[in-house]
């Protein structure tokens, strides 16, 4: 059972590769606007039925969501050291997304897309919101502070604001891996985006 178990897993995730390639490949030739549900699933050789039991739509196949990404991430925080700083155990859980996009070849492709389209950027965000409440549910809980505290959520909040301005900069600047942009902006949030900044003009 459980040879057939990991048999069905690592075919899901062949599926669901599948699909989210194809989706990304009929994009980036037709435009995310003109790609069908329908099309995705041909290109991917499965039924139409099988893509929804994979994504609720095609803009999520498109920006190539995984559950098991947000899952990792929440697994990271959870079972961090004790002595890990907060933002450091952020970086952490990115960097494994976008080391995974980065190592299919999807990440600087797929952003540069993002970037260049609206409906595709909304549903970014969209999915972010929610992927980032628990995040911060999490983060929350491993730091020791209560639901609805500033701290946890502003530091999640500002990863996922580091990854978007690394998307938009790469765009401009396609030389720059998004990794490594990504990467300074960590650098900057950990430093202190304005060191200078007067605290007396918001007491």
């Amino acid at each position: 059972m459980g040879a057939e178990g990991g048999l069905r897993e690592r075919k899901k995730l062949q599926t669901r590769a599948a699909l989210a390639d194809a989706a990304l490949r009929l994009a980036l030739e037709k435009g995310p606007d003109h790609v069908t549900v329908e099309e995705i699933a041909e290109a991917a050789d499965v039924s139409v039925r099988t893509f929804f039991n994979y994504f609720p739509h095609k803009e999520h196949a498109i920006l190539g969501r995984n559950p098991e990404h947000l899952e990792r991430a929440l697994e990271r925080m959870r079972t961090a050291p004790a002595e890990e700083s907060p933002l450091t155990t952020m970086w952490y859980a990115v960097q494994d997304v976008l080391r995974d996009l980065e190592n299919d070849g999807e990440l600087s492709r797929r952003g540069e897309l993002i970037m260049s389209s609206p409906t595709l950027l909304y549903q970014l965000m969209l999915s972010s919101i929610d992927d980032e409440r628990q995040l911060t549910a999490a983060l929350a809980e491993r730091m020791g502070e209560p639901a609805g505290s500033t701290r946890p959520a502003l530091i999640v909040s500002a990863a996922g604001a580091a990854c978007r301005v690394a998307m938009e900069l790469h765009k401009a600047a396609p030389g720059r891996p998004v990794l490594e942009l990504v990467r300074e902006g960590f650098q900057l949030l950990a430093q202190g985006i304005d060191p200078a900044f007067d605290q007396r003009g918001i007491s």
